[in-house]
């Protein structure tokens, strides 16, 4: 594997995590018609079908594929895209959604028994201090629900990347289309069950081009193309050269959410991502400056 990246593939990688950052702003676009809930099912509706009848399944368990389903798509998703409905801003939840770092870190220590490092306490301490700056500057934008269940979306995508782990699989684009068999009908169901028939026919009514030109997205650039085009990367050079480009997926979040939908930066908002940022880069990072290996691997955007 090439450690140094050719300037073709720091493009590629580039490109897939800038269309990850601006998702955020896609989501917000898709969610001002469609319901929620409704939302995720139709996007891993259309993840899975028709890709299933070519994508060969990956040899894991259905138990596995499951359990990634649930987690990633009827847990993650259905916090997140209910969050950001009305309860917090798509630059901060691009942001806080990053904690699934530590999450997955915190997990993976639970289960394996590895000790933290040092480092590792020195990064976490920084990202929640970034999130603390957040939860003191609330407001009708971002309101501690808001942040409480972006936390909890992250935790879910934590889950994830453990089911994740544990399949060993290398190739992520059939695991998370064979996964999206068990994230859409939760997701419908609950969109029945929890915004009601009449939201979801209104939504459907109401849904103008943008609509459903943020839900194709969502299916075509944000994961067929994006986990396509990372999956390649990843195959081709070290897990360390290409998981840290991941730290520009917020940065692109904030910047197009305040470019195109006026989301306000002040400076609160500019320090907290300082502070995230700093410790997402300097957990990732300072195992390569010091060639020591970490305790727990750093995980990748696996639930985006």
């Amino acid at each position: 594997m090439n450690a140094v990246l050719p300037v073709r593939h720091m493009l590629l990688a580039l490109a897939v995590v800038a269309v990850w950052g601006t998702n955020f702003v896609v989501i917000r676009i898709g969610l001002d018609h469609l319901p929620p809930l409704l939302f995720g099912a139709l996007r891993f509706f259309l993840v899975c079908l028709p890709a299933v009848f070519f994508v060969p399944r990956p040899a894991v368990s259905f138990g596995n594929l499951a359990a990634y389903g649930l987690l990633i798509g009827s847990g993650q998703f259905s916090l997140l895209l209910m969050a950001m409905r009305s309860e917090i801003s798509p630059g901060l939840a691009s942001l806080v959604l990053q904690m699934q770092v530590f999450f997955t870190i915190g997990l993976s220590i639970w289960l394996t028994g590895e000790r933290v490092r040092p480092f590792q306490w020195f990064a976490l301490a920084l990202a929640v201090s970034g999130i603390v700056v957040i939860a003191a500057n609330t407001d009708t934008t971002t309101t501690p629900l808001g942040l409480v269940m972006v936390l909890s979306a992250a935790l879910c995508w934590a889950g994830g990347n453990m089911a994740a782990k544990k399949s060993g699989v290398t190739s992520l684009l059939p695991y998370i289309v064979w996964g999206s068999l068990f994230s859409a009908p939760p997701l419908l169901v609950l969109s029945f069950l929890v915004e009601g028939w009449d939201a979801i026919a209104g939504g459907i009514a109401r849904a103008d081009l943008a609509t459903w030109a943020a839900v194709v997205w969502q299916t075509v650039g944000n994961t067929l193309f994006g986990y396509a085009v990372w999956g390649w990367l990843l195959s081709r050079h070290p897990a360390a050269t290409i998981t840290p480009m991941a730290l520009l997926v917020p940065v692109f979040g904030m910047t197009t959410s305040a470019l195109l939908l006026g989301e306000p930066l002040p400076g609160w908002k500019i320090a907290a991502a300082v502070l995230v940022l700093s410790g997402l880069a300097f957990g990732i990072l300072y195992p390569r400056w010091t060639g020591r290996r970490a305790a727990v691997a750093l995980p990748g955007p696996d639930g985006l």
